[in-house]
This record gives structure tokens, C-alpha cells and sequence, in this order.
């Protein structure tokens, strides 16, 4: 038998949380924002469906719920410092994009910007849950374009030739690690 050691339970989400941190892109009225969020994740394939947590007290989710839309940015292990630094700032009390230093582009089907120098855009609409939006903080999207930096991903794989340019996936106080190397068994 394997040895084991006992988990906090208010830790537990660490041993499943190290997919790619994403930076959640909003605007409507004039107003645009980008959040960090580690709790994100794939649902469904046809049409693709995602699912990621925006807390109450965001702008990001102000602007989501007036719009019904966003996009999750992933960015690139160069881009950590950005990221933690978006994820502990109010978009209520600065531009994150100017303080920052974010590049913003116009996305194809959707009025949240994408964020420059990431790896992969998804273009996302909501699908209205109002009881998980407002119980669990969770939303729903429908993916409605999705874009990716060929150098990091293409054929339908994630290759990760450059170290600055792989993925990064957050873990408690300001810790990261990025994406490792692909095996095939």
C-alpha cells in the first residue's frame, strides 16, 4: 500500500486545481476588466462548453452579467507576474490593462478583449444559470471562437518548445509551476 498523508479539507481543491490559470477578459458600457481565475475547466464538446468561477465581488462579474459574455485568456509562464498581479488588484480602483501593461485586441465574436502574448483565446457567451451563478459563483459558456499561438499549439496538440512560453497553473500564495513535458505511453 502506497504511504499517504492527510489533506486539510480546506486545501483539498490544490490536488485537483493545477489546469492552466486563465485571465478572464470583460468589458460592456465602456468599461473592460481582466481577473485571474485558477478554477476553470472544459464541459462539453458539441458546441464546446466551459465553466469558470467569477466571484460576487468582481467587476469581472459585473461586467459578465451585463454583457453575457467574456473571454479566457491562457497566458504564458512570461506572463506570471502580469497574472498574479491582475489577480490581487480591483479593477474597481485601477485600469488593469494600463497598470499592467495588458495588450488588448478586439475579439471576433465577442466584446471582451483578447489579451496579447497568451497562448490560446476562448470567445465565450454565458449560458444563463442563475442558481449556480449566484449559489456557487459558477458560470457556464458557450465557446464561440477559439484561437491559439500555432508556435505553442497546433494539430490539435499543446507542444511547449520555449519555457517562457508554456503554460502556468497557480497554486496557493503566489505559487506556480508551468506545464511539463508530453509523454506518450
Amino acid at each position: 500500500m502506497s504511504t499517504r498523508v492527510a489533506v486539510e479539507l480546506a486545501k483539498a481543491y490544490r490536488l485537483l486545481n493545477h489546469g492552466p490559470t486563465v485571465l478572464v477578459s470583460s468589458a460592456h458600457g465602456g468599461k473592460r476588466n481582466v481577473m485571474a481565475a485558477a478554477w476553470s475547466m472544459p464541459l462539453d464538446f458539441d458546441p464546446p462548453k466551459i465553466a469558470v468561477v467569477i466571484d460576487k465581488s468582481t467587476l469581472t462579474r459585473e461586467l459578465v452579467e451585463a454583457s453575457g459574455e467574456f473571454v479566457l485568456n491562457v497566458p504564458a509562464r512570461l506572463q506570471a507576474a502580469a497574472t498574479l498581479a491582475v489577480g490581487n488588484a480591483s479593477g474597481r480602483e485601477i485600469d488593469k490593462f494600463e497598470k499592467v501593461g495588458l495588450g488588448g485586441t478586439a475579439a471576433t465574436q465577442v466584446g471582451a478583449p483578447l489579451i496579447e502574448g497568451c497562448l490560446a483565446w476562448l470567445e465565450c457567451r454565458v449560458i444563463p444559470e442563475p442558481h449556480n451563478q449566484q449559489t456557487y459563483d459558477l458560470f457556464l459558456g458557450e465557446v464561440v471562437a477559439a484561437w491559439a499561438d500555432p508556435a505553442a499549439f497546433s494539430n490539435g496538440r499543446w507542444h511547449f518548445e520555449n519555457a517562457e512560453r508554456r503554460s502556468i497553473h497557480y497554486l496557493a500564495g503566489g505559487a506556480f509551476f508551468a506545464t511539463g513535458d508530453a509523454f506518450e505511453v
